[in-house]
């Protein structure tokens, strides 16, 4: 369905060199990037332009852009997202959203990873040494980093930056008068190799869920569409929040697929029941 077929991968933050391998290795697409596509136009990481839309919005905004820049009728997008851990909030994770659309096939495939893997972070720095502090807890400077006067401040915002000498000279300039700067890392995926590798896990999520037929009709696409929550207390047996079965669903026939107990235990502890521990 895939092979030999132009795909247009919508980024200017070279993802391809992540997701061109993976894709042309399982599904035989010929990956291209197009010229000049400006994906900050659907906001930025850094603020100077708001993303108005959720991150899966914006991923499918920015591949039917793609698609339509460039006459091509198949592409995959992604649209990270950084912030507290959905479970573990006390802790910074990196939410990565790739989407797939065949237009010949009339498909939308969207792949999620979360990984607590991220050196995403930001502070007011007032000092050299607590600049360097900074950078060498943000694996400076394999990955990059961004400098501004104040966290809100988007009127001067200098980023990429990549190696000591800029790094301490661009703090002196814009601390000249307030005698601070903020400091934070630079998200963007080719100055952040652990984002690029979260981006990569993506990416073969992506392909397994591409690969993964609907047992009723083959097509495509056929992956988790919600969950059942109900896993029984093993105590007193009433019903907890805890997730009973995850619902595999085809986009186009409608075909479900009840997967049961996939946290690999038909028993909940009573720790996690309202009625055992409210």
């Amino acid at each position: 369905m895939f092979g030999e077929r132009k795909l247009v991968i919508a980024t200017k933050h070279e993802k391809e060199r992540v997701i061109a391998p993976i894709l042309k290795a399982e599904l035989g697409a010929i990956c291209f990037v197009p010229d000049n596509f400006d994906s900050d136009a659907f906001g930025t990481f850094t603020g100077e332009i708001e993303r108005t839309l959720n991150a899966v919005e914006t991923a499918r905004n920015k591949c039917l852009r793609a698609m339509e820049l460039t006459g091509c009728d198949i592409g995959v997008a992604s649209e990270g997202s950084f912030g507290p851990h959905p479970v573990a909030f006390f802790a910074s994770a990196d939410d990565e959203i790739l989407i797939f659309i065949d237009k010949a096939n009339e498909l939308e495939i969207i792949a999620r990873e979360v990984s607590l893997e991220t050196n995403f972070g930001g502070r007011q720095v007032t000092s050299e040494s607590e600049l360097l502090e900074f950078a060498d807890s943000a694996q400076f400077p394999s990955h990059g980093l961004i400098l501004r006067g104040a966290r809100d401040d988007n009127e001067q915002v200098l980023k990429g930056i990549t190696n000591r000498k800029d790094l301490i000279d661009t703090f002196r300039k814009l601390s000249e008068f307030s005698g601070s700067a903020y400091v934070e890392t630079d998200m963007r995926a080719m100055h952040n190799p652990t984002r690029m590798k979260v981006i990569g896990d993506a990416a073969t999520k992506l392909v397994a869920k591409i690969k993964s037929q609907c047992p009723e009709c083959e097509t495509p696409g056929f992956g988790i569409a919600d969950r059942r929550d109900g896993l029984r207390c093993s105590v007193c047996g009433s019903q907890t929040r805890s997730t009973l079965s995850l619902i595999h669903r085809c986009q186009r026939c409608g075909f479900e697929k009840d997967e049961m107990y996939p946290d690999g235990k038909e028993l909940e502890d009573p720790r996690f029941c309202d009625f055992c521990n409210p």
